[in-house]
């Protein structure tokens, strides 16, 4: 077995503080919620044991985003006070990417969950991410998401996503699929109340904004268009919390 020297791991030490942060890729989740008389429910899965990123944990249905999700045909587009929030913040945000970060929060939730957000309709698309929505009629929409919350990963670490946490409704789903979806990358898909999803094997952040989300929903029911949205993220080695 080969041994560094100390002087060679000196090298590897200074290598190492001198490269450079990943940079975060844009990543989306959804939180879709349901009303059962006075309490709030909310979807989750525990992802499998075997995956590197955060096995075993409950999280939300959601994924890196694809570029080419914003050439995915739509039925409805987002909401402008919706799209102003998501392209507000440090970093470019485009319309385009907004439009892209939205869609992969809806193309995962398929994919994860097994549930097609959107309007019935003929839909045709090439691109192979999206042919579930092409076998069951489903028209992809993005004009019901609200922007809950963003997150970016910190520095030094082996993964990091700048990740935008929207909301949507049960009742914009317009097809469920028994068998979940098609990666079978989450177990145990369930609906928990919102009250007690933070107090399940979540990640920090995960739990951060189910309680934002909990307030917010105290104050407004509804979830309106244009509400604050919290964005996290660590700023001189310290975790900062600013309202986009």
């Amino acid at each position: 077995m080969d041994v560094m020297t100390k002087a060679e791991a000196d090298k590897v030490e200074r290598i190492a503080l001198d490269a450079k942060p990943i940079r975060p890729r844009d990543a989306a989740t959804l939180i879709l919620l349901d009303r059962k008389g006075d309490e709030f429910l909310v979807l989750m899965g525990r992802r499998h044991a075997r995956h590197a990123f955060m096995p075993g944990k409950f999280v939300f249905p959601g994924g890196r985003t694809d570029p080419a999700d914003s050439r995915t045909p739509i039925a409805t587009a987002l909401h402008p006070e919706e799209e102003a929030r998501l392209t507000a913040g440090i970093g470019r945000t485009s319309p385009a990417r907004a439009r892209a970060i939205a869609l992969s929060a809806i193309r995962e939730t398929y994919e994860e969950a097994g549930l097609l957000i959107g309007q019935k309709g003929t839909f045709a698309t090439a691109k192979r991410d999206w042919q579930g929505f092409v076998e069951h009629s489903v028209i992809p929409s993005v004009q019901a998401l609200r922007f809950v919350a963003r997150a970016i990963t910190p520095p030094n670490r082996v993964r990091r996503f700048d990740t935008r946490f929207l909301a949507a409704w049960r009742d914009d789903v317009a097809v469920e699929l028994p068998g979940g979806g098609p990666t079978n990358e989450l177990e145990d898909v369930v609906w928990l109340p919102l009250a007690k999803a933070s107090q399940a094997d979540v990640p920090d952040i995960t739990r951060t904004v189910l309680e934002e989300l909990e307030t917010r929903l105290a104050q407004d029911p509804l979830l309106r268009p244009g509400g604050p949205v919290p964005f996290y993220r660590l700023v001189r080695n310290r975790f900062v919390r600013e309202i986009l």
